[in-house]
Parts: C-alpha cells; structure tokens; sequence
C-alpha cells in the first residue's frame, strides 16, 4: 500500500462511497493534506488499520486529531507533529497511537497548549 492515499482509493480501501471519505475528513475522522504534483489531498496509510482483513479507521484518531485542532494546529500542522519523532514517546505520535498510546499521545498534545 502507497504511503499515501488518493480520496479514492481510501473509498476502495475502506469499501464506503468516496463522498464519505470526504465526510469523514470534514468530521474530522480522519487527516487529510495536499500533496503531489496536483497538489490534491491525500490521506496518510498509518491512519488505517487491518482488523481481521478489513480495513478500519485507527479509533483514537478523531479524539486527537480534535485535540490538535483545539491547539491551534491547521491540517498541515498536524500531520507533521503526528510524522515527527517525539522524543518523549520514543516514536511517531502516529505509530504510539497505533501501539494504544492513546494518553500519552493525548498528554503530548496538552503540553503543546500551554
């Protein structure tokens, strides 16, 4: 699987029509951010999970996404704090969420407000 996905083929990966894709970005379920030489939006592959052969939405995504959001981050912003190495988790925000780091993900970003 690409590093980053299209609109459509998170529609194809998520097997839901593409205008829910663009609900859930607007729902702020999932992250999306211009990228390529048509700078269209794509959505990062490590936001998905696979649960028995069917893909999901990773579920602490939305609580932290919304906590960036609340601390000021744009969309740009925020996908590159969940990118970056954080010396305090030892990993990505992103891939410490996946681990079910959730608190201290959340923590993180509480420390980013003040």
């Amino acid at each position: 699987m690409p590093q980053w996905l299209s609109y459509p083929e998170v529609s194809e990966l998520l097997q839901i029509p593409l205008r829910d894709v663009r609900n859930l970005v607007r729902g702020n379920f999932l992250l999306a951010v211009r990228r390529g030489p048509n700078n269209a939006l794509a959505v990062h592959r490590l936001q998905f999970t696979d649960k028995s052969g069917k893909w999901e939405i990773l579920r602490p995504l939305r609580g932290t996404l919304t906590a960036l959001r609340d601390a000021g981050f744009d969309s740009e912003e925020a996908m590159r704090w969940l990118l970056e190495e954080n010396d305090v988790l030892g990993t990505t925000p992103l891939q410490a969420l996946r681990e079910n780091n959730i608190h201290a993900v959340r923590r993180e970003i509480t420390g980013l407000i003040f």
